[in-house]
Formats: structure tokens, sequence, C-alpha cells
């Protein structure tokens, strides 16, 4: 039983002993780089004297400082909860200073304890860790991977309904940064922060918090083998319906945009009911002509070899705004209309090519059933078509003088032809 204490007493002591080395060492690096350095002879005295109150201020602080990140770093792994606490807080403090002494501060095993703070159940406690867990990886991916390798995620709190609006804030916040490892292809367990996320999304009411989550999903979504994850999460929906709010807009376009682009991703946005209607309104969009080139880009995946979603498109009116688009639109924007009318333009004369020019021959001239067909579908698709340009007319018609009377305008299309078409 002795020998039992004696050696946790020695693990204890070379603990410690351990700590306040590193702790000694990274204080005199960086009293090291405050280092006073001599003058030149031309100097005045007064300028030596200022200069060496400075120096003594400086190594004052220094001497705060050790002492002030010595009692932090021991109250985080041996004090009571009041002490963890402080601790916190004086980290937290000390690791905004600046990007050298976050990475130095990450080397002293501080972040462990930060993570297994957020087990608490003590709403405050959790919050006090998150900050300071925030400063230290801000531009940091060393202690980002080490808040990840020490299990962060998977001491999330199970019990969202307990947190309140700053704390959803927090872990936004620090789960956005280190999802930012995705870029590093760093394995980050998508399987734990998306449900987690889309909790917060569903809950805050913040959009700063909101775009932070947001943020997440986006580097998530950049790598391939987490779209299955997030779909299955029901986020194509979130994403969606928060495409349609402004600040949150481009975010949320941006990651769908990675989604589509995987068959997982692509099903779920076809079998959505606010597709294509949302993305087709945001296509309208003048005053923000980044989400107008997201839209398309989606819009554009979702065209591509399939007359389905092109059926879809055209009765939900897509064709006028593209026109719009393709006129007044960003150069990329114009680009991507451009390209979506050529499809729609193949697709009307894929379905029109047996009834026009030369091969009207092929028709059975006697049969009375068949020209009517013929002569319906030639007057629907021209109404069609005088329609769709009547309609870009009197937009362009409208912002180049005001709303004026149109009517002119109007019998003016009405008397062209469909050859008037710009696709």
């Amino acid at each position: 039983m002795s020998d039992q204490s004696s050696t946790t007493s020695w693990f204890f002591t070379y603990t410690k002993i351990r700590f306040f080395t590193k702790i000694r060492r990274f204080l005199l690096l960086r009293t090291a780089k405050k280092q006073y350095k001599a003058p030149d002879h031309s100097e005045k005295l007064r300028d030596l004297s200022s200069a060496s109150k400075k120096e003594g201020m400086e190594k004052e602080n220094d001497q705060d400082g050790w002492v002030v990140l010595q009692r932090s770093v021991k109250g985080l792994h041996f004090g009571r909860w009041e002490e963890k606490e402080l601790a916190a807080k004086e980290i937290k403090r000390i690791a905004k200073e600046d990007l050298k002494t976050r990475k130095s501060m990450g080397e002293l095993g501080i972040i462990q304890p930060l993570v297994a703070m957020i087990e608490s159940e003590v709403v405050e406690r959790q919050r006090l860790a998150v900050q300071a867990l925030i400063e230290l990886a801000n531009g940091s991916f060393t202690n980002k991977l080490l808040m990840v390798e020490s299990g962060i995620l998977s001491k999330l709190p199970k019990k969202i309904d307990l947190l309140d609006e700053s704390a959803f804030q927090d872990f936004a916040h620090l789960l956005s940064s280190l999802s930012s490892l995705s870029s590093i292809q760093f394995p980050v367990s998508s399987a734990r922060i998306i449900p987690f996320v889309v909790s917060i999304l569903d809950s805050c009411s913040s959009i700063e918090t909101k775009i932070s989550c947001l943020g997440t999903l986006y580097n998530l979504s950049s790598v391939l083998d987490n779209a299955g994850n997030l779909v299955a999460s029901g986020v194509v929906n979130t994403l969606l319906r928060l495409s349609s709010v402004g600040e949150a807009s481009e975010k949320s376009l941006a990651t769908l945009g990675n989604l589509v682009v995987t068959s997982t991703g692509r099903k779920a946005l076809e079998s959505s009911p606010m597709v294509p209607e949302n993305l087709i309104e945001i296509l309208a969009w003048e005053e923000k002509p980044k989400c107008q080139e997201l839209s398309a880009y989606v819009l554009m995946i979702l065209a591509h070899q399939s007359s389905v979603q092109r059926q879809k498109m055209a009765r939900a009116g897509i064709v006028p705004v593209l026109l719009e688009v393709a006129l007044l639109g960003s150069p990329l924007a114009q680009k991507r209309a451009l390209k979506l009318l050529q499809w729609f333009k193949d697709e009307r004369q894929k379905r029109m090519g047996p009834h026009s020019g030369p091969q009207v021959g092929r028709l059975s001239i006697g049969s009375p059933v068949n020209k009517r067909g013929v002569d319906e579908g030639k007057k629907f698709m021209k109404n069609i078509v005088k329609e769709s340009l009547y309609k870009n007319m009197e937009t362009i018609t409208r912002r180049a003088n005001g709303a004026g009377n149109s009517s002119g305008l109007k019998a003016l299309v009405l008397s062209s032809s469909s050859k008037s078409l710009p696709y």
C-alpha cells in the first residue's frame, strides 16, 4: 500500500515539474523576443533612460504573465471547479494576444482539460471552456487537431434544449472553426457534428449563429464522402429554406452546389417540393449577382440530361427569368443562363421536330386528326414564345424609362413572329 502511495506521489510531482518546465520555456521565449536592443551612440541620454524604463516595465509584465499562466495551468489540471473556471477566463484573455502565443500555449497541455470541461452540466462552465477553445483555435491548425484528438466531438451537449442563444453562438463558432480541418483532408466526424449543427439551425434565431452553422455545413460538404450524412439529416430542405434569406443565401447555395454534384444530393434536390421554384426566385435577384450565379449553377446540374427537370422548370416559368439574366446578369450568370436557354431551345426543337420545317411531308396529309394536332401544337408553342418575349421586353423597357404604358410594346410583340427570340 505504501509503495502505491509513493508511486502516485512521485507521478504527481513529475507531472507538475513537467508542466512548469514547459511554462518557463514558453515565457523565456516570449521574453527573448522583447529584449531591449542598445541604441546608437547618436541617441540622447533621455532616450536611453526612457528605453530602460520601458524594458523594466516589460520585464515586470512578463513576470506577471508567468505567474498568471503558471497559476492557470495548475488550476486547470489540479484545481477545483472554481479554479478551473478562473483559469479558463485567464487563458481566453492571454490567447487573444497573438498567433504565436496561442500556438505556444497549445503545447502546455491546456487543451485537454478545457475539452473535458465541455461535459460539465453547468452551462456557464461549458461556455467558459468553449470561449477559451475558440481563441486557441483561431488561426492554429495544430490546436484544432489537438481538440479533435482530445475527443471534443464526442463531448458535445446531448440536451440542446438546455442551451441559450449565447451558448448556441459559441458552439456554432467553435464547430465552424474545427470544420475547416476538412480543407486539409483531416477526417472530421461529420456524423457527430451534423445533427448538432442542424439542431442549432432549427432552434436559434440569431442570423449570425445560423451563418456560422452554414459555414460548418459548407466545409463538411466540400468532402464528397460527407454527402450521405448531410442528406440523411434532412439538411437539403433546411438549406433551400435558408437560401431565400438574404444574409444566409450565399452560403446555403454554395453548400447546395457541393451537394448537387453527388448522386445522393442531386436526388434529394430533385425530390424536394421547393425545387425549382425557390431557385428560380433567387435567379431573379439582381442585387445579389453571386446568388444568381450559384442558383444558375445548381439549376444547370439539375437540368443536365434530365428532361423531367427541364419540364418542371419550364412549367415554373424559368424561361423569362433566364432571358432577363442573359441580358442583365453578371458575366458568369449570363453564361450559365445562355447555356440553360440553349437546352430549353433544343428541348423544344426535339419536341416539335416531327411537326416543323421540311419534315411536314412525313405526316399523313389526309388525316384530319393529325392536321388538327399539328395546328394546335404550333398555336400552343407560338403563344408560349410570344408571352415569354413580351414579359422580357416589358421588363427591360420599364427599367429603361420607368413604368409607362406598354400597350404599344405588347401590340408590337404580338404582331411579330417567334423568329425574333434571341435564343
